[in-house]
């Protein structure tokens, strides 16, 4: 396994997505957005204070044994002034760029302004999943309950990433690759796989962003290891990406090969600028673990 989740600056943030942009015209406007969330995340994220976290030695013998991850999602802990801040922040942003979300945001703004919002209670319904809260949330602000999700995600992600990186530092004994395709520090599927120096394999957190080593020949959806039903498609355009398919659970994972990329990697703008490669995985009949909205 491995805790080197980098941390990146906003300047970097803003580099990789104008060399992203360069490469891919088309998602100039969407990495445009994106961009602006990520920034003011990493902006979050360096001016978060925390408190060391202990797991007992017991605790972590058990977690091991039974390949278990360290929590769960309901026990983050969420820095609930930052992540308020950055509510706000995003709201504008989605205000002016984005169509799709423009009223909703206007109506969070407008409910943040009334101080209408319980923040504490809308952190810890997300966090329980608790999707009856959010839809009356939703509801009595009169605004999109995905807008909502949406934003809720990306305020507090700055507080699931630091927290994630401090509970690494318990998987560092272990120096081999983590037996699951579950993040090993809160147990969420990999939104990104990459190939790095040597050819290791890594999968990157679809909810924490912690990035974890796997075996090169695995499936981290149903754990298949057999190669004659674990496949990859090459683009032929773009070497740098490739998508690793299962014919046995018949899900799909995106890879980027860091190996024949030179500019900035931010794996979350790599997540977003490759939605053509959902769109294909999706056409030859694989699935996702995650949600996508690939017909807005």
């Amino acid at each position: 396994m491995t805790n080197d989740d980098k941390v990146f600056t906003s300047d970097q943030v803003e580099k990789a997505a104008t060399a992203l942009a360069k490469l891919k015209p088309a998602y100039t406007s969407l990495l445009d957005f994106y961009k602006q969330i990520f920034a003011a995340q990493e902006d979050s994220r360096s001016r978060k204070a925390t408190e060391p976290i202990l797991i007992s030695k017991e605790s972590l013998s058990v977690k091991a044994q039974g390949k278990f991850p360290l929590i769960n999602m309901s026990e983050f802990v969420i820095d609930v002034e930052e992540a308020k801040k950055l509510f706000r922040t995003i709201c504008g942003i989605a205000e002016e760029s984005s169509d799709e979300m423009k009223e909703s945001a206007k109506g969070m703004i407008v409910a943040i302004d009334a101080e209408k919002l319980d923040f504490n209670t809308l952190f810890t319904g997300f966090l329980g999943e608790d999707d009856t809260l959010f839809e009356k949330i939703a509801d009595d602000l009169a605004v999109d309950v995905k807008a909502l999700s949406f934003i809720t995600y990306n305020s507090i992600k700055p507080s699931l990433s630091v927290y994630a990186s401090q509970l690494s530092v318990y998987l560092l004994d272990k120096g081999r690759p983590w037996e699951k395709g579950y993040c090993p520090v809160c147990g969420s599927p990999p939104m990104l796989s990459t190939f790095e120096e040597n050819g290791n394999r890594y999968l990157f957190c679809s909810f924490c962003g912690h990035k974890w080593h796997v075996q090169r020949i695995y499936c981290p959806f149903c754990d298949n290891k057999d190669n004659k039903t674990l496949r990859y498609f090459t683009i032929e355009e773009e070497k740098e990406y490739r998508l690793d398919v299962c014919d046995k659970c018949k899900k799909y994972v995106k890879v980027v090969d860091t190996r024949e990329i030179e500019r900035i990697i931010y794996p979350p703008l790599e997540n977003v600028s490759t939605i053509h490669l959902d769109i294909k995985a999706q056409e030859m009949g694989f699935e996702s673990v995650i949600q996508l909205d690939l017909d807005d």
